[in-house]
């Protein structure tokens, strides 16, 4: 397994499941060309170009350009890093026909290609694995049951309201939560948010 520190945007669920069998990273799905009107998905993506940069491998044809242009005019350039899969033509096995233009995407490259690939581009993990500083330990998901953010009655309200509060997309899943938390908040940070949660439905209750 690769370990690397930028987060890497594709176009859709199936190349993350096929990335994430490689890399150990936190892997961004654009959801096709709906990253254009989902404005809280595009102010995640900036977030972590800031804070990790951003590795951006979309598939080689037509479409897959619009979406790597549309993300280079919204994030800084030095934030970013292109990473381009080869042209081969064929179809994925869970597809009945090829795509338009009849190229694999990111989900049906071998394995070897996609790693050649990154090398290509001049990402490199021969280094220490990335781990941003921060202080005490990580949130688990034992945390997010605990503090009522999953699992219990009334979670899923909490979840949005805590989402809402850090500006993170609604729809994320609960590992993708957890994988965000411990992107941007400490422990400490998180505790806060968490208490800050109560007192505001502490006040609603109250009302």
């Amino acid at each position: 397994m690769i370990t690397l520190r930028q987060a890497v945007i594709v176009e859709g669920k199936y190349d993350k499941i096929k990335l994430s069998s490689i890399l150990d990273a936190v892997i961004i799905p654009t959801g096709g060309f709906g990253i254009f009107k989902d404005k809280e998905k595009m102010n995640l993506i900036r977030r972590l170009a800031e804070e990790r940069g951003l590795l951006i491998l979309t598939d080689s044809d037509g479409a897959g350009f619009v979406i790597r242009n549309y993300l280079s005019g919204c994030i800084p350039a030095a934030q970013i890093r292109h990473v381009y899969i080869p042209d081969i033509l064929g179809k994925e096995k869970r597809k009945d026909k090829a795509s338009k233009e009849g190229k694999l995407g990111v989900e049906g490259i071998p394995k070897e290609l996609l790693i050649e690939a990154l090398q290509k581009a001049g990402v490199t993990w021969d280094e220490i694995p990335y781990q941003r500083p921060k202080e005490g330990r990580d949130i688990t998901n034992l945390d997010l049951y605990e503090d009522g953010i999953t699992g219990t009655e009334g979670s899923k309200s909490r979840r949005l309201k805590l989402l809402s509060m850090l500006s993170l997309p609604e729809h994320l899943s609960t590992k993708s939560l957890l994988q965000m938390l411990n992107t941007f908040l400490t422990y400490k940070q998180y505790k806060e948010a968490i208490a800050q949660l109560d007192r505001q439905q502490g006040d609603e209750e109250k009302q």
